[in-house]
């Protein structure tokens, strides 16, 4: 899942949703399990490092799973799909199915067709690749609800409405209670809340937790409501700014967004009334 240079979170999320439930991450997406999976970690220093997971079913007909997990949009995506799909054929020698999970519909575009072509000079085929899609958003609820313990974090992301999610997190926490063992438990609870955040606001995540205690005790919750804070004092910055500097041009919005911290942002707010300009509010002692 590409988001940027260094660690990604929905990575880790997604490897270790996969790592723990690798027959209920192959069973939704239809493979066959007729052999003992493993997970196949790629070699650091190479371009497999990329690679989201891999697993090697060791079936009569063995062969490999290779997940991506996309949470935006990539149009490059296909070639790299590609790319590492001849690495891992050429290093293991066993068919290989790629599959790419898209988180959110702003991760969607028309590379993702499933198919991906390329023609020489003269027009001639010169090979064709073809790849899983599996847009969460439009899959049904059920197929998450009555699925493996490492697909169940991805239902509130799937066909639902809003009203539909506090009796799905309280099944998906009574599963994690009475599957997983305690420390896979919080770790779930961790990455549901995590995909929340792909998308639902910090407020709608926010009532969520209101009667759910194992939710608002949980860090990555108080980190998503801060991250709410942060976002709405950004909001207010740029829209009363405006009202009294004007509109922000590239430079500015970018330096207000580049804001992380919420006292910061409320000292831009209240000094918004008496500066003359965006340079003057921005500047490093306003």
């Amino acid at each position: 899942m590409q988001q940027g240079p260094g660690p990604r979170p929905y990575d880790v999320s997604g490897s270790f949703l996969i790592e723990l439930d690798p027959h209920g991450w192959l069973d939704w997406l239809s493979l066959p399990v007729e052999g003992p999976v493993q997970s196949i970690e790629s070699d650091v220093g190479t371009v497999l490092a990329e690679v989201d997971k891999v697993l090697r079913i060791d079936a009569p007909t063995p062969y490999l799973a290779h997940f991506e997990i996309q949470a935006s949009h990539d149009p490059r995506l296909p070639s790299r799909l590609l790319q590492y799909h001849a690495l891992l054929l050429h290093r293991h020698q066993v068919p290989v199915e790629s599959a790419v999970v898209l988180l959110n519909s702003s991760a969607d575009g028309p590379a993702m067709s499933g198919h991906f072509e390329q023609r020489g000079v003269s027009g001639s085929l010169t090979l064709s690749f073809r790849f899983r899609v599996i847009r969460v958003w439009e899959r049904p609820l059920d197929e998450f609800l009555t699925g493996g313990l490492g697909i169940l974090p991805l239902a509130p992301l799937a066909d639902v409405e809003p009203s539909q999610l506090p009796d799905i997190m309280r099944h998906l926490n009574e599963r994690f209670q009475d599957e997983a063992d305690p420390g896979d438990a919080e770790d779930l609870r961790a990455a549901t809340i995590l995909l929340l955040r792909m998308r639902y606001s910090a407020e709608q995540i926010r009532r969520l937790g209101s009667d759910m205690a194992w939710w608002r005790e949980s860090p990555l919750f108080l980190e998503t409501l801060e991250e709410g804070r942060i976002q709405e004092a950004r909001r207010l910055v740029l829209e009363l700014g405006a009202e009294r500097l004007g509109p922000p041009n590239e430079a500015a919005r970018s330096a207000v967004e580049r804001i992380g911290d919420h006292d910061t942002l409320k000292r831009l707010l209240r000094d918004s009334f008496t500066a003359t300009s965006w340079q003057e509010l921005l500047a490093p002692d306003g």
